[in-house]
């Protein structure tokens, strides 16, 4: 059976048209759903039975679990249900008085949906961060307290890259879950996850550690930044945004996918640890925009597939560390001193041995932060100080007004092939292979195949060059593949 990688967050659709009801899977959303209730049989003991005592009695054992009812009643009073009203894609019918016309053909009625979600609480006035596919495209947030109060919630940002967003309730003297460390979680340390599951309220489940810095491929985002907690506790559509706590009731991550082939709990779920999270609070708070480090280089593991492919080439036979494939000039790591063909082994102490680990050693830092790394070149270990950058190529922080010019265009986009520019006599691009139905270049209607070469009259040859404008778009300038120039003017 095909398995699959679910969101977390419940959504019911409802259409004054249709009365839908749909589910989705990754990229929507997901109704909450009923489930069966199994009852658990008490093992009873006898006293005659000694080794079924043995086996069996809770008593006996009980000293090495540790005790998780204090962490368990007093994050609990901290994690939210959010309630989100969002607008979907439209339906278009057709209207014979508008082809008539001239106009736009047909007509579109608008449909809203309700999506489900948790939150965490991490300041007295209201503050509570969850992810971001909770509240993508909401136009009103309920969030529901533990206590049973209902406040309307104000979207202070998100972040897809990395799945976090920001939500402020006007209220004070809230309960709060401090920040721990998901940089200190072990295997094998039990933590609980807590959130607002299939339509249950707060619930707690317990489990492990399973495995640290897990990549899945699940954030849709050419930026996505994923070294996500693996746990074993119990999650299931609704938990998204919810809280990863440890035995100390100390938030260390933010639930968030579950991996399974029938949209429930099979095993496995994944949290975005708290490193990541609260870097990304802050620069929302601050800023209103996240601060992105860029290291500047192509990477590639070296794992036994490396070694494999491009042992002989490289000259490289033992598993280990990240090959720098490329470096980007005049980026951080080609002024520190990284060279193509280098293996990165350790960025500030931690081993890097993962393409997750050093994304996450990167995403939880600022532009201007410094980082030691050491590195392997031609058999001679050797350590340089990097000072990591914006996407713009500098290390000052962006201002409030900075965009993700890439996340606004909305859509998949790709570097124009080689051909292709030479058959449009232009010396590169940026093609739209795929149009998002929320980002700017489906409103204003440009087809896919596009090639994009002038955002802002400014112009762009790769999608690399979008990581370098920061102001909002005003115009978009291009061609069609039949030749044909378009410009789009954006008007808010």
């Amino acid at each position: 059976m095909k398995r699959s990688l679910f969101l977390l967050a419940g959504v019911a659709l409802l259409s004054a048209a249709t009365g839908a009801i749909t589910t989705g899977v990754m990229a929507r959303y997901f109704n909450h759903s009923g489930a069966d209730l199994l009852g658990v049989d008490a093992v009873v003991e006898s006293q005659e039975a000694n080794t079924t005592r043995a086996l069996f009695t809770s008593s006996a054992a009980s000293a090495e679990y540790p005790d998780l009812t204090y962490a368990a009643e007093s994050a609990v009073k901290a994690v939210v249900s959010l309630d989100c009203t969002i607008a979907v894609e439209s339906q278009r019918y057709a209207d014979p008085f508008s082809l008539f016309f001239g106009l736009p053909e047909g007509y579109e009625q608008q449909r809203e949906a309700r999506a489900g979600g948790s939150g965490v609480i991490i300041s007295k006035d209201g503050y509570i961060v969850t992810n971001n596919h909770v509240i993508e495209n909401a136009k009103t947030v309920k969030v529901k307290l533990p206590d049973g109060r209902v406040f309307d919630g104000r979207i202070i940002g998100s972040d897809p890259s990395t799945d976090v967003a920001l939500v402020k309730i006007e209220a004070e003297n809230l309960p709060t879950i401090p920040f721990g460390s998901s940089d200190d979680l072990r295997l094998g340390e039990w933590v609980l996850a807590i959130g607002y599951p299939m339509d249950l309220q707060s619930t707690i489940t317990a489990g492990i550690v399973s495995a640290k810095a897990r990549s899945l491929g699940a954030i849709d985002n050419r930026n996505g930044i994923e070294a996500f907690i693996q746990t074993d506790a119990a999650v299931n559509p609704g938990n998204s945004g919810g809280a990863l706590v440890n035995s100390r009731g100390e938030l260390v991550g933010i639930n968030t996918i579950i991996k399974t082939s029938t949209g429930g709990y099979m095993g496995y779920s994944f949290a975005v640890p708290v490193s990541i999270v609260s870097k990304v609070v802050v620069d929302l708070k601050e800023s209103g925009v996240v601060q992105r480090a860029v290291l500047g280089l192509s990477f590639r593991a070296v794992d036994q597939q490396f070694i494999d492919q491009m042992g002989e080439q490289t000259g490289i036979s033992r598993i280990g560390g990240i090959y720098v494939a490329s470096v980007a000039e005049d980026g951080a790591a080609s002024k520190a001193g990284i060279r193509k063909g280098d293996v990165i082994t350790h960025i500030e102490g931690v081993e890097i041995n993962d393409n997750a680990t050093l994304l996450e050693q990167i995403g939880k830092r600022r532009p201007g932060d410094k980082v030691r790394i050491r590195f392997i070149r031609d058999g001679r270990e050797a350590s340089v100080v990097a000072t990591l950058q914006n996407r713009a190529g500098e290390t000052s922080l962006l201002e409030s007004g900075s965009v993700d010019v890439a996340q606004m265009l909305g859509g998949k986009l790709v570097t124009a092939p080689t051909s292709l520019c030479r058959q449009l006599d232009i010396r590169g691009g940026i093609q739209v292979q795929k149009l998002d139905g929320n980002g700017l270049l489906q409103r204003a209607r440009v087809r896919e195949g596009f090639v994009i070469t002038h955002i802002n009259d400014r112009a762009v040859y790769s999608v690399e060059d979008l990581d370098k404008l920061t102001t909002k778009i005003r115009s978009i300038d291009g061609i069609y593949p039949n030749g044909r120039a378009s410009s789009y003017v954006i008007v808010e």
